[in-house]
């Protein structure tokens, strides 16, 4: 009960629309069990006197109960929709805010498939939780609490014996819950490896097609889906079994009815209306007990998908806000790592001790192999992740000590996988600065060369983007980045290299946009290009989490180390790819 009541807790501001509904389903409920008393008297008065005229009163007194009871009906069900609607909005909302603000660490871990699968089917399963399952329940307690006042009224034993069946339905109908829960948990699973396997192979299909693996991943996506099958199967074969045996149970009153109760009417103990009455309200007792099967179902799948859901509301960011962080404002741009220490998993050491100082304007490059650090670096800056060990201050001021929007308005990172957004070029470029006019957007692009390539577009700059971008070229799409960046106008900004896989001519554009982004701010380049490591006023070059060498180039070079090493290494790599472009345009 514990994951329903948290549930419960989305309903707040619309208790009183249960209310009503609940009222309406009172009032459905009397109507529903009013017809069959009026049938009852009906035919004992056409048998007892023949009085038609009675008939026909009791005939119009019925349709008017049926049309109150319809239109109860209709309150209760708008009413419960209207309910669940409003709480799936919330949760929805709830469960996107927690994406948006849960640290890089968790969503490294974890798969998007099942994260979209939490977001939507799981939602939708307590969607109809809220829709039919919660009221549902009540409707079953007053149906049954109703019906029963009336049959024992009339013959206790009769009534007794109509319990008897109506028990064993009810047992199986929960048993069936029980057995079917952990069921559904699996298939919700399966569902959202699916998913993640899904959203991969579309969003990498070029790799896919590029590497021949076209067999291979439809062997991997046609075996979660068979084991998606094989679960599913086995619900259905627990449903088919469910059902026709709660429909044999159902009929077994009927026949009890008949004999006992024809019994007592020989006896002169009951009326031919009361046996009526007593098959009828058997029969309308026993369409929602047949339905508590479906309702134990709904409410094992609400259970299994509020889980789930609260797995994802109740984690707790690793990156959080220290209560009265103070706000930053525009920084001049010194940043200081004292003594940095850093682990991903609290096994291995991703950064240690690294203990460097930036001045305002000052541009670093970051230098070493893959896996040595460089990129840690700048999402410790950028506060992406927490330190372990040691402080990050910028302006003298600790990253930890101020709001996490201020901090990321003065520090923005521009990396070579530049993500555009299914939207207009024009909303790409604003997303940092979504109040910008079209004037400085366009000023923003000139300034990133990118405006001559947007006024090619059909649109121009309400041109709309694909969903991976395949609109712009690789180039553009990293001018584009820089014109965004420039929009929103950083103090400190860290460049991943941003010109390592486009053409001479491209490459010249975007290295002429980055000197104008560069100047007057406090820039971190990852980077092995030799011009941009010789200009840097601050070299740092990373091996194995540590800061191996730093200082300017001359100095470096001076003391012979393994910077000499790389930068000589880098220095043949750029003089081959020169001659290699020199050797094209020839």
């Amino acid at each position: 009960m514990q994951t329903i009541s948290r549930l419960l807790g989305f309903v707040r501001g619309n208790w009183m629309l249960f209310v009503w509904a609940f009222i309406a389903i009172l009032s459905a409920t009397g109507f529903g069990i009013l017809i069959p008393r009026l049938l009852g008297e009906g035919v004992d008065t056409v048998i007892g006197s023949g009085n038609r005229g009675m008939v026909v009163a009791i005939a119009l007194i019925i349709i008017v109960a049926g049309g109150l009871r319809g239109a109860s009906n209709y309150i209760q069900r708008y009413l419960n929709e209207l309910v669940s609607q409003r709480v799936c909005y919330r949760i929805r909302n709830a469960m996107y805010e927690r994406f948006q603000r849960l640290s890089f660490s968790f969503h490294d871990r974890s798969q998007t498939g099942q994260l979209m699968s939490r977001a939507t089917q799981d939602v939708e399963a307590v969607r109809m939780f809220f829709s039919m399952g919660l009221l549902g329940f009540l409707q079953i307690i007053a149906m049954v609490v109703g019906v029963y006042a009336i049959m024992f009224s009339m013959n206790v034993a009769l009534s007794l014996i109509t319990m008897g069946f109506v028990i064993p339905i009810g047992i199986l109908a929960m048993t069936f819950g029980r057995t079917i829960r952990p069921i559904w948990l699996r298939v919700q699973q399966g569902l959202g490896f699916m998913n993640t396997t899904l959203e991969e192979s579309l969003a990498g299909i070029s790799v896919v097609k590029a590497f021949s693996h076209e067999r291979q991943d439809s062997e991997k996506f046609a075996d979660q889906a068979n084991t998606l099958y094989d679960e599913q199967m086995s619900a259905a074969r627990l449903l088919a079994f469910n059902m026709p045996t709660m429909l044999m149970l159902a009929s077994l009153p009927t026949v009890a009815i008949l004999w006992y109760g024809g019994n007592q009417y020989f006896n002169g103990l009951m009326t031919i209306g009361d046996i009526t009455q007593f098959i009828f309200y058997t029969a309308l007792l026993m369409m929602p007990i047949r339905r508590l099967g479906f309702l134990v179902n709904l409410y094992s799948r609400t259970i299994s998908a509020g889980q789930r859901i609260f797995e994802i509301l109740d984690e707790e960011s690793e990156v959080r806000e220290k209560p009265g962080a103070i706000e930053l404002g525009r920084v001049r741009g010194e940043v200081t790592f004292e003594h940095v220490s850093f682990s991903y998993d609290s096994k291995e050491t991703a950064l240690q001790d690294i203990s460097f100082e930036v001045k305002p304007g000052q541009t670093v490059a970051l230098l070493g192999r893959s896996g040595s650090g460089k990129s840690t670096v700048a999402n410790l800056l950028g506060r992406f992740y927490d330190v372990t060990g040691g402080r990050i201050l910028v302006d003298g001021t600790d990253v930890r000590d101020v709001t996490l929007a201020s901090l990321r308005k003065n520090v923005i990172a521009a990396q070579q996988d530049v993500f555009l957004f299914s939207a207009t070029v024009r909303e790409n470029i604003a997303y940092g600065a979504m109040d910008a006019t079209l004037d400085q957007i366009i000023e923003v692009a000139r300034a990133a060369y990118l405006h001559d390539s947007i006024d090619r577009l059909p649109q121009k700059y309400d041109t709309w983007v694909g969903e991976r971008g395949d609109t712009l070229s690789g180039g553009e799409k990293q001018r584009l980045s820089i014109a965004r960046t420039l929009l929103v106008n950083p103090s400190i900004l860290i460049l991943d290299d941003s010109t390592a896989s486009v053409d001479s001519q491209t490459e010249r554009l975007i290295r002429q946009a980055l000197d104008r982004l560069i100047k007057g701010r406090t820039t971190f380049i990852i980077t092995h290009r030799v011009p941009i490591i010789k200009n840097a006023d601050l070299i740092l070059v990373l091996e194995d989490g540590r800061v191996a060498e730093q200082g300017t180039h001359d100095e470096l070079i001076a003391r012979g180390g393994l910077y000499k090493d790389v930068y000589e290494e880098q220095l043949m790599i750029h003089r081959e790819s020169i001659d290699g472009m020199a050797l094209e345009e020839s």
